[in-house]
């Protein structure tokens, strides 16, 4: 053996145990979202459209989570699944730009929650903002890089770390639940039940909502992402239906009650997080303190876990030769470092970006579920593909969970979709360095009108941001 091949020989995956990937979905999916859903929901819908969007978005990524479940049974074969599913069914290059979305939506992701931190210590100093400042984007910075020290040092320890946070950042969000049902105003609940003037039909407030919701349910497929170090594959499968059951019921929760306690237009107007304005407004200063302490303890094991399935999805789109050859190097602590800095580097890209951004926040959230969508749309549709044929039920769920994620890409709406692009074309150097590497063609045909679709629509979404017919 070379010894070129021997520094990209992969050490021996670290195994965990169905609680631990339990606690990776649940860690990915309590994060920043979640104490942003007042003010979020406030601002689009009162409770009826609240109920319906979480009956929607409930019902729809139970289908992806079963989608997720079944077909890490049926296709044990395939290691970091949403990206393996997307290429198994449609191709290398669909593949690719599977595992670039969802990489890229996780590393988009991680900046929403350093503006979420530096907005609730913005609270208490001004210089910080809503966490768009420039002071605030450097300690941002210095966070992102003090982290990615943490995780190179090893799976094992980060995995464990996260398995900690998980349950020390779910009880504030319980008791901030208990809380307002305590405090709850019948009257004002009322009121808000069908929605401000400013929202607009029930239609149009449910749509604008699904993004949100796609954000906040981000993580479900997290145990299938990490699917290599499961010590037994059918836990794959079992926890991810457990950790979307453990949240889902928060998630609604967090948002319904907060309609009893100030009227929806107070909602939406309050700075993010927008559960910590709310406790204040209930029962006074120590609610708040007590939300953006969980808050800070939340999204910092959120962003651990998230960093950590950014990294692995390109390593392991590297070791099927998707990706070019360095991003598949890996330490003896099994940490692939150079995935790493490729998703640290993103994140501090996206971060200088919100500096330009009219509501930060809300930019990197929705960009955020925009890039996911294309993956899930493709793994949805790969449990279709795989279904036909077998059991019924199998079937239906997973044609329900394509149309689902489809209805997704409507919603998100023509900015996002191009935004989308414009960071998906440019993503097609690493696919022709792969090719290159391997002695092949860069595309075939078929992939030629691919890339050829995306670059038009990447051309398209710049000129907009260019004329101002969409803005950040």
């Amino acid at each position: 053996m070379s010894q070129a091949d021997t520094k990209t020989q992969s050490p021996p995956a670290a195994k965990l145990s169905l609680p631990t990937l339990t606690t990776m979905v649940v860690g990915s999916m309590v994060g920043a979202g979640v104490f942003s859903l007042p003010r979020r929901f406030a601002q689009e819908t009162g409770v009826a459209g609240a109920l319906i969007a979480w009956a929607v978005a409930g019902t729809g990524m139970l289908m992806l989570a079963f989608v997720f479940q079944t077909l890490a049974v049926r296709r044990p074969d395939l290691d970091a699944g949403v990206y393996a599913y997307a290429k198994a069914g449609f191709g290398e290059y669909l593949g690719f730009f599977s595992a670039f979305g969802y990489w890229a939506s996780a590393c988009v992701g991680n900046v929403t929650y350093w503006v979420l931190i530096m907005s609730t210590i913005g609270a208490i100093a001004p210089a910080l903002g809503d966490g768009d400042t420039v002071l605030a984007v450097v300690l941002s910075s210095i966070g992102l890089w003090l982290f990615f020290a943490l995780i190179s040092r090893g799976v094992k320890e980060a995995a464990a770390i996260n398995r900690i946070v998980t349950v020390a950042k779910v009880v504030p969000i319980i008791v901030f639940v208990i809380l307002a049902l305590f405090y709850l105003k019948p009257a004002v609940f009322a009121d808000n039940f069908g929605g401000a003037d400013y929202a607009g039909s029930l239609f149009n407030q449910v749509k604008g909502t699904m993004l949100a919701t796609v954000f906040v349910f981000l993580g479900v497929e997290g145990a299938s992402v990490y699917s290599r170090h499961a010590r037994r594959r059918e836990d794959v499968g079992r926890a991810t239906i457990l950790g979307f059951v453990s949240v889902f019921a928060i998630f609604a929760s967090v948002t319904i009650v907060s309609y009893g306690l100030m009227p929806m237009a107070e909602i939406a107007e309050l700075r993010q997080p927008s559960m910590a304005e709310v406790l204040e407004h209930a029962v006074g200063t120590w609610g708040k303190v007590f939300v953006s302490v969980g808050l800070i303890v939340s999204v910092l094991g959120a962003y651990l876990a998230w960093t950590l399935m950014a990294a692995e999805v390109l390593y392991v789109a590297a070791k099927d030769d998707d990706m070019p050859r360095f991003l598949k190097r890996a330490t003896a602590a099994d940490v692939p470092v150079p995935a790493l800095v490729m998703s640290t580097v993103l994140s501090q890209i996206v971060l200088v970006v919100t500096l330009f951004s009219d509501d930060a926040f809300n930019f990197a959230l929705d960009l955020t579920s925009a890039l996911t969508l294309i993956p899930f749309l493709l793994a949805a549709a790969f449990a279709v593909k795989i279904g036909l044929g077998g059991p019924r039920g199998r079937l239906v769920i997973a044609v329900v969970a394509t149309l689902y994620t489809a209805f997704l890409i409507y919603a998100a709406g023509l900015k996002f979709v191009l935004v989308s692009f414009i960071i998906y074309a440019p993503a097609s150097v690493l696919f022709v360095m792969a090719r290159r590497e391997q002695g092949r063609r860069p595309f075939s045909p078929r992939e030629f009108v691919i890339l050829a679709v995306s670059v038009a629509g990447a051309v398209l979404g710049i000129v907009a941001l260019a004329l101002g017919w969409i803005s950040l």
